[in-house]
């Protein structure tokens, strides 16, 4: 996921906001390794905990935690990467066809790339697509395809989706009285359950857990599929695609050079809109914010958010040039997939051997054995970024 600075002549330095705005995306997903949770249930009186429990885990279904916008924004930044990265193809004379075809041979990567990881100690391979690289990549060649498109092509896309997938899921009817969600791993008493309306977006009876229910029992599974435990969904890679092209609108504003003001204040107003308009639907009930599956107020909502962090990081880092500080951010964002992997990889290794070598260490803590899991967790994201850090000064990037 490169972000080559350029304009149609020449090339321009590297945007530090969006290196560093990718690497607080990839320490926050490493950050769960802390168990901040199982931390904060020993320590129930610590306010403190229950604050990084909350924000370091997600929620259970409508509303949002620091941790909910891990895979928004990273979506969001591979829509603001790749219109750097076309500005850099186009430059050395790359076709629309050789971006296309790069663009097919990335998506189909980043899918396997995802089932791969998702099924890591399973006995056969786990057909699931909800994962963030696989959601990507089946959203990645259309998102190419409409970023190479004349500019008003994003903004018709955008709304499409929007508006299509909430009039999909609103005209979806309703499960009968008598649904079993017990049998679709929900209690039935689960009080995130809502009525009227917004029931059409209830976990595991909604359109794309229909649609689930076909489409991944088309694959060769231990047992037929019935329902994802989490409520998440193959589909949600539609309305991520316009998470990623909000990304693109950002990434054509930061292109523009010489305009600071405006171009913050484009951020500005992207901000406002995207809060205003995605906790509105959701207050009123009109669609309910809801990123398990990605609902269009979600998107807008979190869309918000990733403008405001990214306009704020441009301000501060790329205009004013306060960029020291972003040094550590920096190491985990420049080789994103590369801190993704090792995120799947490096805990078990690492959490052994502290075990084998450390374990009756934990006992001698004046906590006592509360905090062993937030020690070997901070060690997990030492290692790796000291990894990240070896293969930044060794100019070793990972790129799909």
């Amino acid at each position: 996921m490169t972000n080559e600075m350029a304009d149609s002549t020449t090339k321009s330095p590297r945007l530090v906001s969006i290196d560093a705005f990718r690497g607080w995306v990839m320490f926050m997903m490493l950050c769960s390794v802390l168990q901040m949770c199982s931390v904060a249930e020993q320590r129930s009186e610590n306010r403190v905990l229950a604050f990084l429990c909350f924000h370091l885990d997600h929620v259970a279904w409508r509303g949002m935690s620091l941790h909910d916008l891990i895979q928004p924004a990273f979506s969001f930044l591979v829509g603001t990467a790749l219109v750097f990265s076309i500005a850099g193809r186009r430059r050395r004379q790359q076709s629309d066809r050789d971006l296309i075809l790069h663009a097919v041979w990335r998506s189909v990567v980043l899918v396997m790339l995802g089932v791969l990881l998702r099924s890591l100690s399973r006995d056969q391979t786990y057909w699931t697509f909800e994962d963030t690289l696989s959601q990507i990549g089946l959203g990645y060649l259309p998102l190419v395809l409409i970023a190479i498109a004349p500019p008003a092509a994003t903004w018709i896309g955008i709304a499409v989706i929007l508006v299509g997938y909430w009039a999909a899921f609103a005209i979806t009817p309703l499960p009968p009285p008598t649904f079993d969600y017990a049998a679709v791993s929900v209690d039935p008493t689960w009080p995130h359950l809502a009525e009227g309306f917004a029931a059409h977006w209830n976990k595991n009876s909604n359109l794309a857990w229909m649609f689930d229910q076909w489409f991944l029992n088309l694959f060769p599974r231990s047992e037929p599929f019935v329902a994802n435990g989490g409520g998440y969904a193959t589909l949600s890679f539609i309305p991520t695609l316009a998470t990623m092209l909000l990304g693109v609108v950002a990434g054509r504003w930061l292109q523009i050079t010489g305009e600071p003001r405006r171009t913050l204040m484009r951020f500005a107003i992207a901000t406002a809109v995207g809060l205003g308009v995605g906790y509105a639907l959701d207050a009123t009930g009109i669609c309910p914010n809801v990123k398990r599956i990605w609902t269009p107020s979600w998107v807008l909502v979190s869309g918000g958010w990733c403008f405001l962090v990214l306009g704020s990081l441009h301000a501060v880092c790329d205009v004013a040039g306060y960029r020291l500080w972003t040094f550590p951010l920096v190491i985990f964002g420049v080789n994103s997939i590369a801190a993704y992997v090792m995120e799947w990889l490096v805990p078990g290794p690492v959490g052994e051997i502290a075990r084998t070598h450390l374990g009756a260490a934990w006992a001698s803590l004046p906590a006592g054995e509360a905090y062993a899991s937030l020690i070997n967790g901070t060690l997990v994201i030492t290692i790796i970024w000291l990894i990240l850090y070896w293969m930044h000064w060794r100019r070793i990037y990972i790129k799909i």
